[in-house]
Parts: structure tokens; sequence; C-alpha cells
């Protein structure tokens, strides 16, 4: 079988074939922690915990596989993502495929992503309404501050130093947690609202302190990949809800987080943030020397103008019997000379009006009088034309019964009894013999 080549082993079997194919990639250096750098496809995250993924460009791909715990993996990383792994090349026996096993792995492009991300959360909480919304009032004297830092951290030391320099002894409690990595947002949320818990009366009385009045969360200065914690929207709703008082203290000057934004408070370093909050013990101990003074001072000199007016006051006190008595002389004088005066005019004012009442009065008395004359005439007159014995001068008679009862029909009457004819100049007795009835609509 060599018809011209020259052979470099017998006949062996294709896995042991590919197993030393392995183990020459493998024993390789020029094939190990290679820095490659493409773009992903077929990602996939395994129910095993390993990943796989294919890491392509315009001119060639190749499989890709990260084993479960071999490194971290950015959770910004996904299917389309630019990345640059470190990897070593490897063969899967069973398939004969290569592929890169991958020790570490990187977005290229990782800060450009992340600031796309930042303005958008930015935009989310302007449309919010929470980048304008009122700030809470920072404690004039903290009584108990919780920080929120890195454990050890050099930032942390320079706080406490400042501190007990600035106020001695003033309480604070320290709530260590991870500052930059993939679990620092879930740690400073932890540490955030375990400040909160802390600013509860009752919380605070069960642990004999103060309740927490005032947070500082923050971390010494980095790359910005580094302090990108702290513009995750985990992190920055965790300091809106906050129950007290939060001061963003992230970086330097130069670094501008999305929590500086929605605190209530922006230090540009974790010192700045001491020195914005923690007053001076010594130059509020002048303060209040300096106060006391001027209190002092001033009640010395309201003491002496009370006693200066209250001589003045003895003074006038002694002269004060003879004048008042003149002066009450004379306003008893101007009282009865105002008086008789009231008396006299007010008579006065009474005597014409009842002349005007008596005026009124005759003058309605003599029109009541005419007017009753004029009635009681015409209702003379009336009564006369309508006197029954008038009728009889004219011709007429008027029949009654014994009683005196009048008769003026037919039906009243029955033969053969008395009746009394009352005539013009007297009457006569007369009886009924015959009873004739007319029409009657006569």
């Amino acid at each position: 079988m060599r018809d011209g080549y020259d052979l470099t082993t017998g006949p062996i079997p294709v896995g042991q074939f590919v197993n030393l194919v392995r183990n020459t990639l493998r024993h390789d250096k020029l094939f190990q922690n290679q820095v490659i750098t493409g773009e992903i496809t077929q990602w996939k995250r395994h129910s095993n915990g390993h990943t796989y993924f294919t890491l392509i460009d315009s001119d060639g791909q190749i499989s890709a596989v990260i084993w479960q715990g071999r490194c971290a993996i950015d959770p910004l990383i996904e299917e389309g993502s630019v990345v640059v792994v470190i990897a070593n090349l490897d063969l899967w026996a069973k398939a004969g495929k290569i592929q890169l096993v991958v020790n570490k792995i990187a977005l290229v492009n990782k800060l450009g992503i992340l600031e796309e991300r930042k303005k958008q959360l930015i935009t989310d909480l302007r449309n919010e309404g929470l980048l304008d919304r009122v700030r809470r009032q920072l404690p004039t004297i903290p009584k108990h501050i919780a920080i929120i830092t890195g454990s050890g951290s050099a930032a942390l030391a320079d706080m406490n130093r400042l501190i007990e320099n600035r106020w001695p002894g003033l309480r604070r409690t320290i709530i260590g947690v991870m500052v930059q990595g993939e679990n620092a947002p879930s740690e400073i949320v932890r540490g955030l609202l375990a400040a909160s818990k802390l600013s509860v009366p009752e919380v605070a009385a069960r642990l004999d302190c103060p309740p927490v009045d005032l947070i500082i969360v923050g971390r010494g200065g980095g790359a910005p990949e580094d302090l990108w914690a702290f513009n995750l929207e985990p992190v920055v709703r965790a300091i809106v809800a906050a129950q007290v008082p939060v001061v963003s203290a992230v970086g330097h000057e130069s670094d501008l987080l999305v929590s500086d934004l929605v605190a209530d408070l922006r230090a540009s370093t974790p010192s700045n943030a001491v020195e914005l909050v923690v007053p001076d013990y010594d130059y509020h101990q002048m303060l209040n020397l300096s106060l006391f003074e001027r209190l002092d001072d001033a009640s010395k000199r309201i003491i002496i103008d009370w006693r200066n007016n209250l001589q003045l006051l003895q003074s006038r006190l002694l002269n004060a019997p003879l004048r008042g008595i003149y002066n009450a002389n004379q306003y008893v004088s101007d009282l009865a000379n105002r008086l008789s005066n009231i008396v006299a005019g007010r008579l006065a004012q009474e005597r014409q009006q009842l002349q005007r009442f008596t005026t009124i009065i005759q003058l309605a008395a003599q029109k009541k009088l005419a007017d009753e004359t004029t009635r009681l005439a015409v209702l003379d007159t009336s009564l006369n034309s309508s006197n029954p014995r008038n009728v009889l001068h004219r011709g007429y008679s008027m029949i009654t019964d014994k009683s005196g009862e009048v008769i003026s029909k037919t039906g009243d009457l029955i033969e053969g009894q008395q009746i009394i004819l009352a005539l013009a100049d007297g009457s006569a007795k007369a009886t009924v013999d015959d009873i004739e009835k007319g029409d009657k609509n006569e």
C-alpha cells in the first residue's frame, strides 16, 4: 500500500488517531491561550451550565464552548455581540470536531453598549419624573449614618477617618458590599434595603440605636466598567425607594453616574460626601459658644431696658394721683356737658315729633268724623226708604196673625182664621171666609 508514499505509521484506529491529534493540539503552545475576536452566533446556555456558541467573521468560523464555572460571562453578551476570547484549541474526539475552549470572554465594544443602555435608562427615569422629583431634606446633624461600600476599601477608611475628625463618635453602620463585578448590583441593592430597615424606629429600638437618618452609598475611583453597577436600574430604583435621604458618592468629580442623578445629594468622592453631610464638631462648638455669648448680651440689654422702663413708670406713678384726679374731674365735667346737651337736644326732637303726631291725629279724626257722618246719612235714607210703614201710606196694607207674624202667601191662611190688617193710620181685625189661590206665575 505504499504506492510511492512515505508512511508515517502503520494502520491505526480512527479513535487513536483523533486522540493523537487532540494531544498534539493540547501540547502545542501555538494553539493555547490564543486571543481571538469575532461575532457570536448560535449562542446557547445549556441546562448543564455549559455555554455553546460559534465565533465567526467574514473569512471563517469555529465552534466554541465555555465550561461551567470556567469564567465569568458578562450579562450583556448575547447573539450578535462582537467579543474577544482567550481560548485553547481542542478536538472533540467523538465528533471529530475542532472547537475553542474559552478561558475568558469580553465584549469588544462593551463601553459603547453600556453607554446606550445608560442613556435609555436616564430617558425612562426622566419620563417617569424621577429626575425632577423633590429631593428629601438631609439632616443638619445626622444621628446615625449607614455607609454602603466595599469592606476594607480605601474609600471606607477615608470616610471613617474624616468622620472621626469632624464629629468624633458619630454613630455609623458599615454595610460591606461588592461594588464591581457581576454580583455588585444585587449586593448594593441588598445594602440599601438593609439601611432602610435600620431607619424604622421600631427596628432601631430593638438594636438599641437611633434610627438611620442618612445613607451614603459609593466607592472610590476606577475604570468606567468598574463603576458601572451604579448605572444599573436595580441600584437606581433602590436609591429612589430608600426611606431616608441617600448621598451618591462614586468615583471622582469627572464620573457622573445615574445614581448621582437620582440621589438626594451627589458627592464628587466618598470623602467629599462626609464633608458635605457631617458637620465640623469644633465649628459647631464655637458657633454655640458665640450664640450663647450673644444671647447673654441680649438678655442683659433687655434687663437693663426693662429696669429703665420700670424706673420711669415708678416716677410717673408718684405723680399719677393728682394728675389722675384733675383729669378725672375734667373728664366728668365734659361728660356732664355732653349729657346735658344730648338730653336738651333729645327733648327738643321729641317735642317736635309730638307736635307732628298731634296734628296728624287731629286731621285724621276730623276726616274720620266727616266720613262717618256722611255714611250715617246714607244709611238713614236707605232705612227710611225700606221701612214697610212708609209703603202703607201709599195705599197698601200688611196682614199678620194674632202673634204678629206677617202673612204674605195664601198658603199661610185657613178659613175662619182671625187676622189683623195693618193700615197707614191704624189696624183692623178680620176673619177669613174664603181663600182663592192665584196663578203661581202671576
